[in-house]
C-alpha cells in the first residue's frame, strides 16, 4: 500500500513502486474480459446510464477528468441496498465494457483479512498478541538490530515492530519483477538485510514485511498453509464465492476483470499489466476479490461475524498513522478515517500495479468500495477516488 506520506515525498510511480503491499505484475497477453453478466439484474440498475447518480459523476470524473482506464464501485446502504456502478472501458485496445462488480486485485486489504486470522487464533488461546514473535517464529527474526524477541505481535498487526520494508527491493521499478516469485521466507530475509527502523512500540510505520510475519505466525501455530486457513476461516465461512487468494504459480485475474495498467515510469505510455505472480505480496497483498464481496468482508467484521466482542475491540483499538492522511489512525490491520459527514468509518484499501482500491465500512451498516485499474501519480488522484468513497458513504 502507497501511503500520502510517500506521494509527496516522490511524485515518481518508480520511486513509489519500493512500498507497494501487493504483488509484481506482467504481460500484454490477457484477453479482454465479457461483460459481467453473472451479476443479478437486481444489482446492475446502477450504472453508466445513471448520470444522475452521484457516485457514477465520481467514476466518470475519475476516468474522464484524471484518465484512468476504468473505475468500479460497490456500494451498500444502511438499508442493506446494494449498488454497483462502473464507468471508463475494461481494454483500452478494445474498448470492452467494464464488468460491473468484476474481479479486482485488493492489494493489502489482504493485511486486514490476514489480522482476522490472528486475532481468532489469540481467541482460541493459541496466540497472545503482547507475546514477543520469537514465541512463535524462535530464532526467525535476527540481524540487523531487528529481533523477534524484542517484537510483539500486537506491534507486527499494527506496524510499530520497526521492521523494515521488504517493498523497498522494487524501488528501481517493478516491470522487470513481474513474473518473479518469492517464497515469504524470501521476502522476509531480503527485510532483515536492511537495519530496524526505529524501535519497537515508539513509533508507526507501515512495513508490508508485518503481514508476512503474521502470515507465518499462522501457518506455525495451525500447522497448515495461510491459504486453507484464510479459506477455512473467512472466506468459506462467510460464503464470499468472489475472493481468492492466488495458489502458487496463479498469475491470472478471474473473469470478468477489467484489465489492469501500469507503468514504472509516469511518462511512458501505460502498458496491460494484469497477469502477474503475486506471491510476494501473500499474506501482505495478495488476494483478489469483487467489490461486492470486499464490502461484504468487512460489514461482516465489524457486525461481530468473524470475532467476538472483546477481539473485536482490540483490533480496533488504534494509534495515529499519519502517513495515511490526516485524522487516520490505524488498529490491527484496519484503519479508522472520518468522512465529511462526520461518521467514522473503518476500512483499508490497497495498492498493485494495475489496481488501486479505497473501501471503508460504517458501524450504522453501511460500506463502499472504490477500484481504478491504474495506480495514481499524484496525491490529486488519491484524493480523488477518496472523495468518491466519501461520497458513497455519505451520500450513496
Amino acid at each position: 500500500m502507497i501511503s500520502i506520506r510517500d506521494i509527496r515525498r516522490s511524485r515518481s510511480l518508480r520511486r513509489r513502486a519500493g512500498l507497494l503491499g501487493t504483488a509484481v505484475l506482467a504481460t500484454l497477453t490477457v484477453t479482454a474480459a465479457p461483460a459481467a453478466s453473472a451479476v443479478p439484474a437486481a444489482e446492475r440498475h446502477a450504472t453508466a446510464s445513471d448520470s444522475v447518480d452521484v457516485v457514477q459523476r465520481g467514476l466518470d470524473r475519475l476516468v474522464g477528468k484524471y484518465g484512468f482506464p476504468a473505475a468500479l464501485a460497490s456500494v451498500r446502504g444502511r438499508d442493506g441496498g446494494i449498488r454497483h456502478h462502473t464507468a471508463g472501458v475494461a481494454d483500452l485496445r478494445t474498448k470492452a465494457e467494464v464488468p460491473v462488480d468484476g474481479y479486482v486485485r485488493i492489494g493489502s486489504n489482504t493485511k486486514t483479512y490476514t489480522a482476522v486470522l490472528v486475532l481468532q487464533l489469540v481467541e482460541e488461546g493459541k496466540v497472545k498478541l503482547d507475546e514477543p514473535v520469537e514465541t512463535y517464529l524462535p530464532g526467525l527474526i535476527r540481524g540487523n538490530g531487528n529481533d523477534g524477541r524484542r517484537i510483539t505481535v500486537r506491534q507486527v498487526l499494527q506496524h510499530t515492530s520497526g521492521l523494515p520494508n521488504y517493498t523497498n527491493i522494487f524501488a528501481k521499478g517493478l516491470e522487470p519483477h513481474r513474473h518473479r516469485y518469492l517464497q515469504p521466507l524470501e521476502t522476509l530475509h531480503i527485510a532483515l538485510k536492511e537495519k530496524r527502523r526505529f524501535k519497537p512500540g515508539t513509533k508507526w510505520e507501515y512495513s508490508n514485511t508485518n503481514y508476512t510475519v503474521a502470515g507465518l505466525i499462522v501457518e506455525k501455530v495451525t500447522g497448515r498453509p495461510y491459504i486453507e486457513e484464510l479459506n477455512r476461516r473467512i472466506i468459506n465461512r462467510l460464503g464470499l464465492r468472489h475472493t481468492y487468494l492466488p495458489n502458487v504459480g496463479d498469475q491470472n485475474v478471474r473473469a470478468p476483470h477489467a484489465k489492469g495498467y501500469h507503468a514504472d515510469d509516469p511518462r511512458r505510455p501505460l502498458i496491460e499489466y494484469t497477469r502477474s505472480d503475486p506471491s510476494f505480496g501473500w499474506a501482505a497483498g495478495a488476494m483478489i476479490a469483487r467489490p461486492s464481496d470486499v464490502n461484504r468482508f468487512f460489514r461482516a467484521l465489524l457486525d461481530g461475524e468473524l470475532l467476538g466482542e472483546k477481539a473485536l475491540k482490540e483490533m480496533r483499538r488504534t494509534v495515529p498513522a499519519p502517513e495515511l492522511g490526516s485524522g487516520a489512525r490505524y488498529g490491527l490491520g484496519i484503519a479508522s478515517y472520518r468522512l465529511s459527514c462526520g461518521v467514522r468509518a473503518w476500512g483499508h484499501g490497497g495498492d498493485i500495479p494495475g489496481y488501486h482500491t479505497v473501501n471503508a465500512a460504517t458501524d450504522d451498516g453501511r460500506a463502499a468500495i472504490v477500484a481504478v485499474t491504474r495506480l495514481p501519480r499524484d496525491l490529486k488522484e488519491i484524493e480523488a477516488t477518496q472523495q468518491v468513497l466519501d461520497t458513497a458513504l455519505c451520500r450513496g
